[in-house]
């Protein structure tokens, strides 16, 4: 086992405490940098939120009630964290590439009282896709159109019509009524994909992430020099912790973006003279790559912390001889356990960053056998990890139980822990697939896939993705009943994915037809050899 918390306290706030404060000490502080649009300062954005939270407030909303929001990385996102914190609200973000399938079950469980969506965004008519579920979401008492003005008509089913963002930010903020919050109590529900096909709802409190935030600061000794720009939607882990909490717990600036391309990524970074970055491994190779064909070294960033998929160590030597001042790393987290290993940043650690996942920092981490057994050191077993950082739990109890052992969490990952304190990945116990960082049920996908009329018997793994690290495969046995001018592929299979209301980036990007398939003594499928197959 290694122990690597150390004493440092937890802080025992809030961020909107933190806001309150920034913003009567330093109101014109630019904290939060946006594409095309004018910075967030600390007084504007806090005046938002009171006056946003009062709109709320007067809707009914009270302290522990579940408020949603699926947002791209915009201002008002900044607003609508500061307003739940103020009033005690959880806040579930939603990731905005999300369809129908995973919001029904997503809203029902989290019992969303009220839902924050864009108008459009990339093209998808949100208003429209939610009023389709809307009947089958009892506790869904208020959509909140945001950046799009809401028609005013009634949803299906419902009596209450959608309400402008803007009608809730006009309101009188001199009778808001801040809640005494408890930094322990529950902050935020984040869904990730479980290896049963049915999303997880992770617990933070908001210690907990805190304490997420303090890792970083502590480990890479960030301070107001210090730029981060933050491709990572704000509806994940990563995007939420450190682009929209992140300046107001330090003094470390964010620069978020809605959507990831890499000449607009450099673009930003020489123009606001970023210092570091965290997010998938393809947004490094991409920037490296372009870095090299426009001779351009990027010379303001030094740090970049990346993970979620596969990382080639020939990557991460390439960008010192790429990026000037940079040095890349692996490090390695989960939405349950942020950040337990922070990466080795110093120039003579090439070679650890580049063949480990990163240096444990404040946290215990164990290796265990099938039984749960503490393995030798250097051997491998699956990790066990525990720290104040930790998840609250998940939202149903028994998921807890299934995944905890004596307040250590199953990370359903393997590897081992070298001499130097650092964890190596080397296999996955989870079924589930990591595209671009984002994980996959293999689960769901089959779950729908089973569903059409001609397929029999479907089993999906990760496959080799050369810029996404993992892409989605699905191996399928057909019914036999099928005529044979029937054609099942990828392309053929989209219209039946899209009326299942499944994500497109779930869709699987390669379809093998087979016969049968291997099986172990007691009928599971041996999708280890089928992986080993994509592999070779």
């Amino acid at each position: 086992m290694y122990n690597g918390i150390n004493s440092q306290s937890l802080r025992n706030t809030t961020v909107s405490d933190l806001a309150l404060q920034r913003a009567a000490s330093d109101p014109d502080r630019e904290i939060i940098l946006l594409e095309d649009e004018p910075p967030i300062t600390n007084a504007a954005i806090v005046l938002e939120a009171q006056q946003l939270a009062a709109g709320l407030q007067q809707l009914g909303m009270t302290a522990g009630d579940v408020i949603s929001f699926q947002l791209p990385s915009w201002r008002e996102t900044v607003a609508i964290n500061l307003a739940a914190s103020m009033l005690g609200l959880v806040v579930n973000p939603i990731i905005p590439i999300y369809r129908e399938r995973e919001l029904r079950f997503i809203l029902g469980d989290a019992q969303t009282r009220l839902l924050f969506i864009p108008q459009t965004f990339r093209s998808v008519d949100y208003p429209k896709m939610i009023a389709s579920l809307r009947h089958e979401l009892p506790n869904l008492e208020h959509i909140v159109v945001v950046r799009g003005a809401a028609n005013g008509d009634r949803l299906t089913g419902q009596n209450s019509p959608q309400i402008d963002y803007h009608t809730l930010t006009d309101s009188d903020s001199t009778d808001l009524e801040i809640a005494a919050v408890d930094p322990d109590s529950l902050k935020v529900l984040m869904y990730t994909s479980g290896t049963t096909g049915t999303p997880k709802a992770v617990m933070h409190s908001h210690n907990s992430l805190a304490r997420a935030i303090d890792n970083t600061l502590e480990a890479w000794r960030l301070d107001g020099g210090d730029l981060m720009l933050m491709p990572s939607p704000v509806t994940h882990i990563t995007g939420y912790v450190n682009g929209i909490e992140l300046p107001f717990f330090s003094d470390v600036k964010t620069l978020l973006m809605t959507q990831w391309q890499v000449a607009r990524a450099a673009e930003l970074i020489q123009r606001h003279a970023a210092t570091l970055c965290i997010s998938a491994t393809p947004f490094l190779q991409e920037l490296v790559d372009h870095a090299e064909l426009h001779n351009d070294d990027l010379s303001s960033l030094r740090l970049f912390a990346c993970g979620g998929a596969a990382v080639p160590p020939e990557l991460i030597r390439r960008v010192p001889q790429s990026l000037g001042q940079c040095r890349a790393f692996r490090v390695y987290g989960s939405t349950e356990v942020p950040l337990v290993s922070t990466g080795f940043t110093r120039p003579d650690q090439l070679e650890l960053a580049a063949t480990t996942d990163g240096k444990i920092d404040n946290w215990q981490v164990r290796v265990v056998d099938a039984e749960g057994r503490d393995m030798a050191a250097g051997q491998d077993g699956e990790l066990w990890i525990r720290g104040p950082a930790m998840m609250l739990g998940y939202k149903d109890s028994a998921q807890t139980t299934a995944a905890m052992t004596d307040g250590y969490f199953h990370t359903g990952d393997i590897g081992h822990i070298t001499a130097d304190n650092a964890v190596v990945i080397t296999d996955r116990k989870k079924d589930l697939i990591i595209r671009g960082g984002e994980n996959i049920s293999a689960k769901e996908v089959e779950d729908v896939l089973h569903d059409h009329p001609r397929i029999r018997e479907a089993a999906v793994v990760a496959m080799p993705h050369q810029r996404l690290g993992e892409g989605v495969c699905a191996y399928l046995v057909v019914d036999a009943s099928a005529p044979d001018d029937v054609v099942i592929d990828s392309k053929t299979l989209q219209p039946h994915l899209s009326d299942a209301g499944l994500a497109r980036q779930k869709w699987p990007e390669k379809v093998i037809l087979i016969d049968n398939f291997d099986r172990t003594a007691s009928g599971k499928i041996r999708k280890d050899v089928l992986r080993a197959q994509l592999a070779n």
